[in-house]
C-alpha cells in the first residue's frame, strides 16, 4: 500500500517536510511515545494557593500585561493530547492539520484567552554578554537578589532561585516601592519562563526578557502575545520533527483552545468537568476580572492517563467527518470576555505578519484558518520556503548579536502589519468555502496520523463508519 495514497499528502508541495516529519513514525511502529511537557512553575503556583500576590503586585502585572494570565493559573498539562495534536502539526504552514481543513492558535486565541496585549513593539534587542557577576549586580538591581553561580547559566537564571527568593519576600501597604516592583519583576519574569514561554529544559528563564521588563510604564508597549505565540509556534515546530522527545512553550494555551474550540464537537477527546456559568464582572474593583482562559482553571489531573490514550486520540481526529464539524467561536458578547474587549485589537487578528521574539521570527497564517474568523475560506498561497529556514535560527552560540538588525526585514513587516490584514466573505455556516478548496486539501494535507488507519482502509474499512469512542479523564 502506497502510504501516500491513503494517509496523503498525495501532493507534496505545501507539506514538504513529510519525511521528516513525526507522523511518519508511527507508521514506523513508535506508536505510544508521548511528548514531555516541560515546565518550571509548579512550586509558584502551590504557594499561590496558601497566599495570594499582594494586591499591589497585582496592579503591577496588570500595569505590565500579564495580570490575565496570572488569573488564569496553572492548569495540568495532558501529554497525550498534546502529543496527537503535534502530530498534525505543520511547521510547513504553522497550522494543525486536520480531514476537516486547517485550523490553528492565533493572536485571536492569545488575546482572548490571557488577555495579553498584541499590538505595541516586538519583543527584541541585543543578546548582551555579560560575566556571572555582571548578571548578579543586574539582578539585584531589577529583582532584589543576587543569586549564587550555581543559580546562572550564561544569561539564564535557574526558576527555583526566583520562587525561593519571594517566598521570603513579604509585601505589606507599608513595604517601599521599590521593592514592590522589584517582586513584581520577578513574578513577571517567573510567568515569562514558566508559564508562558518554558524552554525545554524546564528548569531556566533567560534573563534577557528582564531587559524589556526594567521600565514597568514602557512593558506594556511591547507586543507579548505575538512573542509568546512565536515561542510556541517555534517549539511546536521542533516538536513535531522525528525524534524529539520534549517540548516547551505555552502548552497551557494550547489545551485551553483545544477544550474550547475543538472538544464540544469532540468529547470523546475529553476536557476538565469545569463550571462554564456566567462570571460576574464587578466594574467598581480596583483590576478587572480574570479572562477566558481562567473558566479552565480547575482541579484535575491526567497523571494516571493509560499508555495507549495517545492512540485513542489519534483515532479520534482520524475519524473527524467534514459534514459533522462546525468551528467553535468564541461567544465574543459573553461578560467574561466583553470585560477584555477594550483592548482588543480584532484587525491584528488577522494579519499576516512575523512574530518575534529576539532570535525566533515565525509566521502568523490567519488566511489559512479564515473559517476560525468566520470568512470563507479559499485556497491559500503556497507557503514561502524562505520562512522554514528560520527555524534554524537560533540564540545559540550567538552572544552580542543585535536580533533587531539581523530581523530587520521582519521588524519592518511587523511595523507594516496593519497593511497585511486579511479580509474575505462573511459566512453564517463555517462550513462553507471557496469552490475547489476541498479537492485542493484532500490532495496537499496528510489525512490519517494513527498507524491502524492502513489496516482498516485495506479491509474495506471508510474512516467515520464507527461511532466516535470517548474517553473520559480522572478530574
Amino acid at each position: 500500500m502506497d502510504r501516500r495514497v491513503v494517509y496523503g499528502p498525495r501532493d507534496g508541495t505545501v507539506l514538504s517536510q513529510q519525511s521528516q516529519h513525526r507522523s511518519d513514525e508511527i507508521l514506523d511502529g513508535d506508536i505510544d511515545e508521548v511528548l514531555q511537557a516541560k515546565r518550571a512553575d509548579g512550586k509558584f503556583w502551590r504557594n499561590l494557593r496558601e497566599q495570594d500576590l499582594p494586591i499591589r503586585v497585582q496592579q503591577i502585572l496588570h500595569q505590565i500585561g500579564f495580570y490575565g494570565v496570572y488569573r488564569c493559573g496553572r492548569t495540568q498539562y495532558d501529554c497525550h493530547l498534546i502529543t496527537a495534536l503535534v502530530e498534525r502539526w505543520r511547521s510547513e504552514t504553522h497550522s494543525f492539520h486536520f480531514r476537516v481543513g486547517e485550523a490553528t492558535i492565533t493572536l485571536q486565541d492569545i488575546q482572548v484567552i490571557w488577555g495579553l496585549p498584541i499590538d505595541g513593539e516586538p519583543v527584541s534587542g541585543t543578546d548582551l554578554e555579560r560575566t556571572s557577576v555582571q548578571w548578579q549586580e543586574y539582578c539585584m538591581q531589577y529583582i532584589g537578589f543576587a543569586p549564587e553561580d550555581g543559580a546562572l547559566k550564561g544569561s539564564r537564571l535557574q526558576v527555583k532561585a526566583i520562587i525561593e527568593h519571594i517566598s521570603h519576600v513579604h509585601i505589606t501597604p507599608d513595604t517601599p516601592h521599590l521593592t514592590v516592583v522589584q517582586y513584581a519583576r520577578a513574578v513577571a519574569l517567573l510567568l515569562l519562563g514558566g508559564t508562558m514561554c518554558p524552554d525545554s529544559s524546564g528548569n531556566f528563564v533567560s534573563l534577557l526578557y528582564l531587559a524589556k521588563l526594567e521600565d514597568i510604564v514602557a512593558a506594556r508597549n511591547y507586543s507579548w502575545g505575538s512573542a509568546v505565540l512565536a515561542f510556541l509556534y517555534r517549539e511546536l515546530c521542533n516538536a513535531s520533527e522525528k525524534g524529539k522527545a520534549v517540548i516547551g512553550g505555552a502548552l497551557q494555551l494550547v489545551q485551553i483552545w483545544v477544550w474550547s474550540r475543538i472538544i464540544p464537537l469532540y468529547p470523546g477527546l475529553g476536557a476538565p468537568r469545569v463550571h462554564m456559568g456566567p462570571h460576574q464582572i464587578d466594574n467598581n474593583r480596583v483590576l478587572p476580572g480574570a479572562p477566558y482562559g481562567a473558566m479552565w482553571n480547575c482541579e484535575h489531573t491526567f497523571t494516571r492517563t493509560v499508555r495507549t490514550t495517545v492512540r485513542v486520540i489519534r483515532d479520534i481526529l482520524d475519524e473527524m467527518q467534514y459534514d459533522q464539524f462546525i468551528w467553535q467561536p468564541y461567544d465574543m458578547e459573553s461578560n467574561v470576555i466583553m470585560a477584555y474587549a477594550g483592548d482588543f485589537n480584532p484587525q491584528l487578528w488577522r494579519s499576516i505578519c512575523p512574530l518575534i521574539f529576539y532570535a525566533i521570527v515565525e509566521m502568523h497564517h490567519p488566511e489559512r484558518v479564515l473559517r476560525q474568523f468566520g470568512m470563507m475560506q479559499n485556497i491559500p498561497d503556497q507557503p514561502d520556503t524562505r520562512d522554514m529556514s528560520l527555524h534554524k535560527i537560533t540564540r545559540s552560540n550567538r552572544t552580542g548579536t543585535d536580533w533587531v538588525l539581523q530581523h530587520i526585514l521582519y521588524i519592518t513587516r511587523w511595523q507594516r502589519r496593519y497593511d497585511t490584514v486579511i479580509q474575505r466573505q462573511p459566512i453564517s455556516n463555517r462550513r462553507d468555502t471557496d469552490r475547489g478548496y476541498w479537492e485542493w486539501y484532500n490532495n496537499i494535507t496528510r489525512h490519517f496520523v494513527s498507524s491502524s488507519t492502513g489496516r482498516r482502509v485495506e479491509s474495506g474499512y471508510q474512516p467515520g463508519d464507527a461511532k466516535c469512542c470517548r474517553l473520559w479523564y480522572a478530574t
